[in-house]
C-alpha cells in the first residue's frame, strides 16, 4: 500500500494517458476540476498543463515504472485513486488500484472487457445474449467457421477499439480479405497492449446503441444514458454520429437493462463508468462489446449536454470511493456528426459558415495538406470535421446537423487528375 503523505494538501487522483485534446480534453478538464490530478503519460501534452496539478513523464507500457511513479506520488502527496479513459490502459489502471488497495474493479474484470474472445466466452457461459464467436488462427480456418455460421459474418481484432479492423464479409473471398484486415489493424498503439488474434462472429442486424452504465457495486448498475449510433455503409462499421436523448424510451426498456446488467455481472465489473454496446436485433438486444471506460467520440459530452450528468466526474468519484451525483437536472437532446471525405485525396481548403446558439462546437479535424481516404476504406483517422448540436428532441438535432453539414465545405484534390469540391 502507498505510504500516507505528511502534507495537508488533498491526495492526488492519478490519470493514465491524456489522449487527444479534441476527443478527450473535455474529460480531463472535468476530472481535474473536481480533484487534483497527476497525469502520467509518455509525453504529457502541453494543453494538459492548463488543467492538471502535475504532469509526470513515464512509459505507460512499463508497468513497474508506472507503479514506482505512483508509489513515489503516494509517499510525497498521497494518492486517492487511479483512473483512465484510454482503452489501452484500463488493465494497468486496475492493477495499480489493486496493488495500492484503491477503489476499482479487479484486473481480471478489466482483462475480460479488454479481450473480446474472453468476453464472448463469459457472456455465453452466463447466458447473456451476444454473438456466436470463434477465435481463428488463419484465413482458411476463418472460412471454415464462416461456413458453419452461415450468412454474413463479421471479422474483428481480438483487442482493439474504434471499429478498427472490423469488417462484414458475405463471401469466402471477403472472409479471407477481412481476416487479413483484422489481423493487421492498428489504432493509436492500442494493438500493442492487447492480446493479438482475430475473431469471426455471426452478423447482428438491427440498430446499434451504447448504454452508458454507472456500476456502483456487484449487481448494482445505474443507466445514465442511451446513445443511438449512426453507422456508415458496410462492410465497415464506421461510426459517423451519435445522439443522446434525455427521454429516450430505451432508458426504461427492461430488456436493455437486463442485458446490460447481465453482461457487466458476467464479466465481474464492480465499479466504474462503462460503455456497453448492443444491437437491437429482431430477437432482442444483444451485446456487441463492453468497454470498461468512458465512451469515446464525445459521447460523455453529449450526455452532459442532454442530461447535465457529468460522466467524467462520476468516473473520478468512483475511482476515489466517493458517491457520484446521478440525478439529471436537464432534459434535451444532443448529437454529434463526423464528416468524411467524398473522395480520396489531399485537402486543399476548408470553410464553414454557420454560427448558432445550438451549435455547441464545430471543428475541422483534418487540415489542408493532409491526405484522407473516402469510405468504405476510411477509418476514424479520416474524419474531416465534427459538429455537436443540441435541441429539444432528436429530430431537431438531426435537422441542425444537416444544416451545419450543408453550410460547411471542403476542397479535395483527388488522387486522380480531377479536382473535387464537396459543399
Amino acid at each position: 500500500m502507498p505510504i500516507a503523505s505528511h502534507t495537508s494538501r488533498p491526495p492526488l487522483l492519478v490519470v493514465l494517458g491524456a489522449g487527444s485534446r479534441t476527443w478527450r480534453g473535455y474529460g480531463l478538464q472535468h476530472i481535474a476540476a473536481r480533484y487534483p490530478v497527476a497525469l502520467l503519460d509518455e509525453k504529457p501534452p502541453a494543453w494538459a498543463d492548463d488543467h492538471v496539478e502535475l504532469c509526470l513523464p513515464v512509459d505507460l507500457a512499463d508497468g513497474e515504472a508506472v507503479s514506482d511513479a505512483v508509489e513515489t506520488l503516494a509517499e510525497d502527496r498521497g494518492v486517492a485513486g487511479v483512473l483512465t479513459y484510454m482503452e489501452n490502459h484500463i488493465v494497468l489502471a486496475a492493477r495499480l488500484a489493486d496493488r495500492f488497495a484503491l477503489p476499482g474493479s479487479t484486473p481480471a474484470a478489466m482483462e475480460a472487457c479488454r479481450d473480446k474472445h474472453l468476453s464472448r466466452s463469459l457472456l455465453a457461459a452466463a447466458g447473456v445474449p451476444s454473438a456466436r464467436s470463434y477465435l481463428v488462427e488463419d484465413a482458411e480456418t476463418a472460412v471454415e467457421y464462416a461456413v458453419l455460421l452461415g450468412g454474413p459474418v463479421v471479422l474483428k481484432p481480438r483487442s482493439m477499439a474504434g471499429s478498427a479492423g472490423v469488417r462484414r464479409a458475405d463471401t469466402l473471398d471477403q472472409v479471407r480479405d477481412a481476416f487479413q484486415a483484422a489481423r493487421g489493424a492498428g489504432l493509436f498503439g492500442i494493438e500493442r497492449t492487447g492480446t493479438p488474434g482475430v475473431l469471426i462472429e455471426e452478423y447482428l442486424d438491427g440498430p446499434e446503441i451504447s448504454v452508458e452504465c454507472v456500476v456502483l457495486g456487484h449487481g448494482t448498475v445505474h443507466i445514465a444514458a442511451v446513445t443511438r449510433k449512426d453507422l456508415g455503409d458496410e462492410p465497415a462499421f464506421q461510426e459517423v454520429g451519435h445522439l443522446v436523448d434525455a427521454t429516450d424510451p430505451l432508458l426504461d426498456d427492461p430488456q436493455v437493462r437486463d442485458v446490460a446488467l447481465g453482461a457487466l455481472t458476467a464479466l465481474g465489473v464492480s465499479s466504474g463508468v462503462m460503455h456497453v454496446e448492443m444491437r437491437l436485433t429482431g430477437q432482442g438486444p444483444r451485446i456487441v462489446e463492453i468497454n470498461a471506460r468512458l465512451g469515446g467520440d464525445l459521447i460523455p459530452h453529449l450526455v452532459h449536454l442532454a442530461t447535465s450528468l457529468n460522466l467524467p466526474q462520476v468516473a473520478a468519484d468512483l475511482a476515489v470511493g466517493a458517491d457520484p451525483e446521478l440525478i439529471p437536472s436537464q432534459s434535451q437532446s444532443a448529437a454529434v456528426r463526423f464528416l468524411f471525405p467524398a473522395v480520396t485525396g489531399h485537402i486543399t481548403a476548408v470553410h464553414t459558415g454557420i454560427f448558432a446558439s445550438w451549435l455547441d462546437r464545430f471543428q475541422w479535424t483534418a487540415a489542408p495538406g493532409s491526405h484522407v481516404t473516402a469510405p468504405p476504406r476510411a477509418t476514424l483517422l479520416d474524419r474531416t470535421a465534427l459538429a455537436v448540436v443540441t435541441g429539444p428532441d432528436p429530430d431537431t438535432c438531426h435537422r441542425r446537423l444537416q444544416l451545419v453539414e450543408e453550410r460547411s465545405g471542403i476542397h479535395i484534390q483527388p488522387d486522380t487528375a480531377t479536382t473535387a469540391c464537396v459543399a
